[in-house]
């Protein structure tokens, strides 16, 4: 598999992940808010490896 391959298979599992815990933040905004701070701050850090993998995705291209 190539890098390139592998960075937008690693990025769609993310954003996979992203979207869940968003949802997850949103349901729990309601009901608890400890559980509903702890989801956003996880989705918080894998946006921040989703611009990465962004980031290196371009520069494979290149």
């Amino acid at each position: 598999m190539t890098h390139k391959k592998q960075l937008v298979k690693y990025k769609n599992h993310l954003l996979k992940r992203y979207l869940k815990l968003l949802e997850k933040a949103y349901n729990y905004n309601f009901i608890d808010e400890a559980k509903s701070d702890l989801a956003a701050f996880k989705a918080m850090k894998i946006f921040e490896k989703i611009n990465q993998v962004s980031y290196l995705e371009r520069e494979v291209i290149q």
